[in-house]
């Protein structure tokens, strides 16, 4: 289900202005908000003129308001019915002491109604209000045109964007990212600074892959939570082909994960697969990363912790699992599409068909019977946001690329799960990859949430991002 939000929200309101505008302004985006099923925390006309922010005392109101429900509130929403006070609603903003995405909308004049009595100029006060903001050291968001009608479609589609924005904020703000095992030696790619991590606040909580497997030796086969999780995986996909010790050694491992996570206060993964746990425990992780990941947990492979992150980034925009690909192969002359695979730990949202089956590569290395537990099919046609975060530690900093397109409908025999994309300028992009030095691994979603992960990174979160756009 998708979360519901909540919202601050300030009514500016400026004396010499038709001041009757910030009550009808704060009652129709109340109204809009409402028929969103967005909750609103603002002022009430008992509390200030209209419930509008103008004064100082207005402002040391909203703000003891805001600070009262500042573990409810995603966001903040100033609204703009007339000019606005930007004194007012920056002092509301500072007081608060909250850490949220702002956004600001005005509320446009009619070119009918232009006299004093009916007059905004919220077109020119909302420029003032960034200003402050500005001058505040607020970060804030804007609508897509400068002015929009609060009942538009332009503003619902302003209004989605943002909520997208905001939970991408929320979610990575003090997230705890599981980190299941060692990296694997072969892949120095996924090397990452977890000092620049916590610089951001997100906390990396490292296990040794020695201690799952030693709580996994610790449960029966008849334990009540394993059966449960067999249960749960046979209901997940198809496991005909499976032979039944290794879907309870799936069954124990998904148990000692969500249990040491639970443990942890970890909301997302990244596991150590190759080839550690086909060789001394017998089956892929695959299965397990796959069910996390479509329950909107993700689970990234190869220990990639920034690769977990990318993929969490998404799930939170578009409230939709994700998947971490690889940017695999080229696919024949067409220079804007490629084939992108795992082996595979894809959700089951990503498939049209799919089935469980061994880890043909590793296979190959430790024997067939070692290496069940890979959910594999074609990945399904779709739009598509591809985003990668990467830790740069030469900078100090942490940096990304975020863009859309599609996955196609076009023929691929292959084996795990692959599927075709289609990206605008793809030549542009893998030239970028590789000219700064980011990763093979890629995080996907069937979603158009590129704009708001953008705008979550790099407005809210002070990291530096390229966005591929299609133009």
């Amino acid at each position: 289900m998708a979360r519901q939000m909540t919202f601050g929200v300030i009514v500016g309101n400026r004396g010499f202005f038709p001041d009757h505008l910030a009550k009808t302004g704060r009652e129709e985006i109340l109204r809009v908000l409402q028929t969103a099923g967005v909750r609103a925390i603002a002022l009430n006309p008992e509390d200030s003129k209209f419930g509008a922010v103008e004064t100082a005392q207005d402002a040391r109101k909203c703000a003891d308001l805001f600070r009262k429900h500042r573990e409810e509130i995603d966001g903040v929403i100033v609204t703009l019915p007339n000019f606005g006070d930007e004194r007012g609603i920056a002092d509301a903003l500072r007081l608060s002491t909250l850490r949220v995405p702002v956004l600001v909308q005005a509320t446009p004049d009619r070119t009918a109604d232009m006299k004093i009595s009916h007059r905004r100029d919220s077109f020119c006060g909302k420029m003032s209000a960034c200003n402050n903001l500005m001058q505040y050291g607020i970060p804030y968001s804007l609508t897509a045109q400068h002015t929009v009608q609060p009942d538009s479609d332009a503003f619902r589609a302003d209004l989605a964007w943002f909520s997208a924005v905001c939970r991408v904020v929320r979610g990575l703000t003090n997230l705890r990212i599981g980190s299941i095992g060692a990296r694997p030696s072969a892949f120095n790619t996924v090397r990452y600074s977890e000092k620049l991590l916590e610089h951001s606040g997100i906390s990396v909580e490292p296990i040794d892959l020695s201690e799952i497997l030693g709580r996994i030796d610790r449960l029966k086969d008849n334990d009540d939570a394993v059966q449960a999780k067999l249960k749960a995986i046979q209901a997940y996909v198809s496991t005909k082909n499976v032979p039944l010790p290794a879907l309870i050694k799936m069954s124990k491992l998904g148990v000692v994960i969500e249990q040491w996570m639970a443990q942890t206060y970890c909301t997302v993964s990244a596991v150590q697969c190759w080839t550690a746990l086909e060789e001394y425990f017998g089956v892929v992780p695959c299965t397990v990363m796959s069910m996390m990941s479509d329950n909107l947990f993700p689970s990234a492979c190869e220990v990639d912790v920034c690769g977990t992150l990318s993929m969490h980034a998404l799930a939170l925009a578009s409230e939709t699992p994700s998947a971490l690909l690889d940017w695999n192969n080229n696919y024949g002359s067409d220079p804007d599409k490629a084939v992108c695979f795992h082996c595979s730990n894809l959700p089951k949202h990503f498939f049209q068909d799919f089935i469980m089956d061994f880890q043909a590569i590793i296979a190959g290395t430790v024997g067939k019977e070692n290496t069940f537990g890979t959910v594999v099919g074609r990945v399904k046609p779709g739009a598509m946001t591809y985003v990668r975060f990467s830790t740069n530690d030469l900078h100090g900093g942490i940096r990304g690329y975020v863009g859309e397109g599609e996955f196609t409908n076009d023929p691929l025999e292959t084996f795990g799960g692959a599927g075709v994309v289609k990206i605008p300028h793809l030549q542009k992009l893998l030239h970028l990859i590789c000219e700064q030095g980011f990763e093979h691994h890629v995080a996907a979603n069937f979603s158009q949430t590129a704009k708001a992960v953008q705008e979550a990174a790099v407005r809210y979160l002070g990291w530096q991002m390229y966005h591929h756009e299609s133009a």
